[in-house]
């Protein structure tokens, strides 16, 4: 019988991506993420030997906890963070059950440094249409929940990234920017290791509305229309991507959900 305090591989991948998905917490030895530093979507690194340091950092969030195997280090961390009042449970077979059944991997050697805080720190335009909200979305839901995004001026960008330590985006010559057909987005599914089935097909679609090439997904011109309408309603830059996450939410679980669902107008009433 399952544990009540314990969560499966497949229970954990329904939950990757969406905005409430828990905190994972990667307690496995440096030997063990130094011999694979990819980590699951999201994840942060902790010692779980120092848990009662950081365990306050998790007070009022639902937390998975996931060492190797799913042995002794993250049963002991999970139960201390509970001990705590955190909702902590277990991925059961740990880092090596995720990685067998295939989950999603992020790449961390591509990684920004963290601030003080912990967080990756992302500098672009600002007055964002697509790929500067797109963008943002895929790293806060798979890569970095708490990454922090600064949008300046456009000739201000690598100057503000280099004062904060930080990572430019969706700018020319720059690392995470467009590379041939592929706009930013597509170019961080395929860096962090992120490339799926649905991550792709949104990338299509992302790249269509981006490029002008609304031939390539027929969603894309919805996605642009969406966007535009968005990049009116705001002035706030920062106000105009929480709004957006939603767009980009809707996109994803239709892609994931929803995408053989067809709305049907009811037809004449028979008598």
């Amino acid at each position: 019988m399952p544990s009540n305090t314990s969560i499966s591989v497949s229970q954990l991948s329904r939950l990757i991506g969406v905005p409430d998905a828990p905190v994972i917490v990667d307690v496995r030895k440096t030997a063990d993420f130094e011999a694979d530093t990819r980590l699951l979507p999201g994840a942060r690194r902790r010692d779980a030997t120092l848990v009662a340091e950081w365990a306050h950092e998790l007070r009022d969030k639902a937390v998975v906890v996931a060492c190797q195997r799913g042995g002794s280090r993250s049963e002991g961390a999970a139960s201390w963070l509970r001990a705590e009042g955190v909702h902590a449970e277990v991925l059961e077979g740990g880092y090596e059950a995720w990685r067998k059944a295939d989950g999603l991997l992020v790449n961390t050697q591509v990684l920004p440094p963290r601030d003080a805080q912990g967080r990756t720190v992302w500098v672009t335009r600002s007055r964002p249409k697509v790929d500067r909200i797109a963008c943002p979305w895929l790293v806060r839901r798979f890569v970095d929940p708490d990454a922090l995004f600064l949008f300046v001026a456009q000739s201000e960008v690598r100057e503000v990234a280099e004062r904060y330590n930080g990572a430019p985006f969706d700018i020319d010559d720059t690392f995470w920017s467009h590379r041939g057909e592929l706009c930013t987005f597509d170019v961080m599914v395929r860096e962090f290791g992120l490339a799926s089935p649905v991550l792709n097909d949104l990338s299509l679609i992302v790249r269509g509305a981006d490029t002008a090439r609304l031939d390539l997904a027929q969603q894309s011109s919805g996605l642009l229309a969406a966007s535009l309408g968005l990049s009116r309603m705001f002035r706030d830059d920062l106000e105009q991507l929480e709004a957006g996450m939603l767009l980009y939410d809707a996109f994803y679980r239709w892609r994931r959900d929803a995408a053989e669902e067809g709305h049907d107008w009811p037809g004449p009433m028979k008598s």
